[in-house]
């Protein structure tokens, strides 16, 4: 299988670079995202391991230059960056895995194998509901063809609640599902931003989509 390494700490990308050779791997190691970039628009690969916090050009924009159609590279993203918001964006924006440093070896080419094997027809990356659609790559949602003017925060409380549909999230969890690790917003801000998302849905001809359940949270049934 084809391996596209993507690290800029030089140290760990040799490293990582033995390694997987030793595990049957054939790989090509790029330093930054500009470099990953050119490798992905040059070669075909089976797969992909991502570092985040890259030089140039970062690993979310990086995910984000990947095809949108037709057979494209698995994806685990290697990073130090621990936060559920950063597993959420790098998930939503189209990575397969995703894999906190430090860790095992093992469960790297492990968890590799496991992508290889996975079907393409097992990643829908488009949600639909109705006429409503969301798409990650493109940071675009709309509804019959039509594009919505959402921030980035309710692009990704929309994405959440399509993706979970029938469950219910508190104002705390969409807040940490949306929000940076580093945020001192209120939780009281989610009815602020779940406001603004449904009289957009609802100019949109989707009234009612986000529903309140009291004592539970907001959900999409």
């Amino acid at each position: 299988m084809k391996l596209l390494l993507v690290e800029d700490s030089e140290r760990l990308r040799a490293t990582l670079r033995h390694g997987l050779q030793g595990a049957g791997f054939t790989v090509d190691a790029a330093q930054d995202g500009v470099e990953a970039r050119n490798y992905l628009g040059g070669f075909a690969y089976d797969l992909v391991v991502l570092d985040l916090m890259l030089p140039r050009l970062d690993g979310i924009a990086v995910l984000n230059s990947l095809p949108g159609g037709g057979p494209r590279p698995r994806v685990l993203v290697l990073s130090a960056r621990d936060q559920v918001a950063d597993r959420i964006e790098a998930l939503n924006a189209g990575a397969d895995d995703y894999l906190i440093k430090p860790f095992s070896f093992d469960e790297l080419v492990a968890r590799l194998h496991a992508l290889a094997r996975r079907p393409q027809e097992a990643q829908p990356t488009v949600l639909t509901h109705g006429p409503l659609s969301w798409d990650p790559r493109s940071h675009l949602a709309r509804v019959n063809d039509e594009a919505l003017a959402l921030t980035p925060r309710e692009f990704a409380v929309l994405g959440l609640l399509l993706r979970h549909r029938g469950r219910a999230f508190t104002r705390q969890e969409i807040l940490e599902r949306t929000a940076g690790s580093d945020t001192d917003v209120s939780d009281r801000s989610v009815e602020v931003l779940v406001f603004g998302l449904r009289r957009k849905l609802d100019a949109a001809g989707l009234e009612g989509l986000i529903e309140t359940r009291r004592g539970a949270g907001y959900l999409i049934p």
